[in-house]
């Protein structure tokens, strides 16, 4: 019987600390939510502070009646023996007090103390709480196509110094670090055979995706090389380049000429070497008809694992020339009378790679060479198309004729891109290519320096696109199909993406 009264006796004890609690924390909201208020009312009284203040204040006294109406609903939901923000007070331990109540008590304890914090502040202060707003992904504007209020030499001046210095040593270390990484690769793949079937299958695929963004890697630094970014030394950076991108199977003097003349006629409609958009009479009588999800997917599948190599053998996608041209030809439209020579060197070095992987077949098999080395290379060439078409390919990015087009506005009608973790693995070709276009000898491993001491000068003249490579490969094969001047503007010379037939 004791027991008993006992019990009941702490069992209301607990509801009357529970109803105090309750109170203390209604008091608590209502003092330094209507301090808040009080000091909205007091803030400027002039301009936008004024009508901030108000707006506060509003927001607050809602806040308030809310507040006070959820105290209530809890207060009677407590003296119900009701769920109370998900414990039930039905259940008492062996003291006679709920524990669920207990609980309850100490949460709203801690609650109010957090209140407290947060709206007096670590010095005593009252401060309102911010709000917090979802920022919108809005789209990118227009980049201007008016003539830029800002020179190349006041971009220089914005870089540091040391960002244009060459190191032979630092760049033969992701040489040989990407060699590495690709040997590593390799030795890997002698022991796939070891594992259980279904295992030895599913590596393969993960070598290819692994093996190929490392070649690629090793792509772009024979890529530096061909502009002179890898030393100080002429003839160390056409070495170095010469043997990497044969090993890719590049002629590297021929792509590092086209290349050149890319990068002095960037944006130009009739003298850019890749990736010239056509206008609208002039595209294909297919496009339509390819205009769709399927035929989209048909024509990705196409330009990513065919396109490099019908580039290189017969200019597809590149400058329109009034007879053949193709890099492996020696007399073909795009070089000139001095650089011949050089065609025939590539064009040997070419030869040379092609004879030692033959030799590679007579020893392992083809099989084994289209595993090994054939695939990552087919992915290689896949990225390689993406990044460089991703670069130059935006509705947001305008392209001139020869009566607007200059060479500072053609450089600026790039766009970097987010790669995630592979902009590194691409040593930052994917989202520091603006900077590339302006100082094309500056190393790699500067380059995102250079990008950031210049962004505050290039203002809307910079774009960056965060867009996954994969969706904005998707979105610009949809968006991006021809290009056309603005209707109603003077501006005939400049010309914008477009998507409707």
């Amino acid at each position: 019987m004791y027991i008993s009264s006992l019990r009941k006796l702490r069992f209301d004890n607990c509801n009357f600390i529970l109803r105090c609690g309750l109170r203390i924390h209604d008091y608590w909201i209502r003092s330094s939510l209507m301090i808040g208020i009080d000091n909205a009312d007091k803030m400027m009284d002039g301009g936008n502070d004024k009508e901030k203040a108000i707006r506060n204040g509003e927001r607050d006294k809602k806040r308030l009646k809310e507040s006070v109406r959820g105290e209530e609903e809890q207060e009677e939901s407590a003296r119900m023996g009701e769920t109370v923000m998900g414990f039930r007070t039905d259940k008492t331990d062996i003291t006679g007090c709920d524990t669920n109540q207990a609980h309850l008590l100490t949460a709203m304890i801690l609650q109010v103390k957090g209140l407290a914090k947060e709206t007096m502040g670590d010095g005593g202060r009252v401060t309102a709480p911010e709000p917090k707003l979802e920022l919108e992904k809005k789209p990118l504007s227009r980049v201007p196509h008016s003539k830029p209020p800002f020179t190349v030499g006041q971009l220089k001046k914005a870089i540091p110094p040391h960002c244009f210095e060459r190191s032979l040593l630092y760049s033969f270390s992701y040489v040989v670090y990407d060699l590495s990484l690709a040997f590593l690769l390799y030795i890997a793949t002698t022991y796939f055979h070891l594992l259980p079937h279904p295992f030895s299958l599913i590596v393969w695929p993960i070598y290819w995706v692994l093996q190929g963004c490392i070649l690629t890697g090793v792509w772009v630094i024979a890529h530096e090389c061909g502009h002179h970014a890898f030393s100080k030394y002429q003839w160390v950076d056409d070495l170095v380049g010469l043997i990497l991108h044969s090993a890719l199977l590049v002629p590297y003097f021929s792509w590092k000429i086209s290349h050149r003349r890319h990068h002095s006629n960037t944006g130009s409609l009739e003298r850019d070497e890749v990736f010239v958009p056509k206008s609208k009479s002039k595209v294909g009588w297919y496009s339509k008809y390819v205009n769709n999800p399927p035929g989209r997917a048909i024509t990705l599948l196409i330009t990513l694992t065919l396109g490099w190599p019908l580039y290189l053998a017969c200019n597809v996608s590149g400058r329109p020339y009034d007879r053949f041209a193709s890099h492996y030809h020696p007399y073909a439209p795009i070089y000139s009378d001095r650089e011949r020579r050089l065609i025939y060197v590539s064009d040997a070095a070419l030869f040379a790679a092609t004879y030692f992987l033959c030799h590679i077949v007579t020893v392992k098999g083809l099989a084994w060479l289209i595993c090994v080395y054939g695939v990552p290379l087919l992915i290689v060439n896949g990225f390689l198309v993406t990044i460089t078409y991703l670069q130059h390919t935006h509705s947001t990015l305008p392209h001139y004729d020869s009566s607007e087009w200059d060479w500072l506005r053609g450089a600026l009608a790039t766009v970097d891109r987010d790669y995630g973790i592979l902009n590194k693995v691409f040593h930052h070709i994917t989202d520091t290519h603006v900077a590339h276009h302006l100082f094309s000898t500056m190393p790699h491993y500067h380059a995102m320096e250079a990008t950031n001491a210049m962004k505050p000068i290039l203002g809307e003249y910079y774009q960056f696109d965060k867009t996954p490579f994969y969706k904005a490969l998707w979105r610009e094969a949809r968006e991006c199909l021809y290009v056309e001047p603005d209707e109603g503007t003077s501006q005939d010379g400049v010309y914008w993406y477009r998507n409707k037939f």
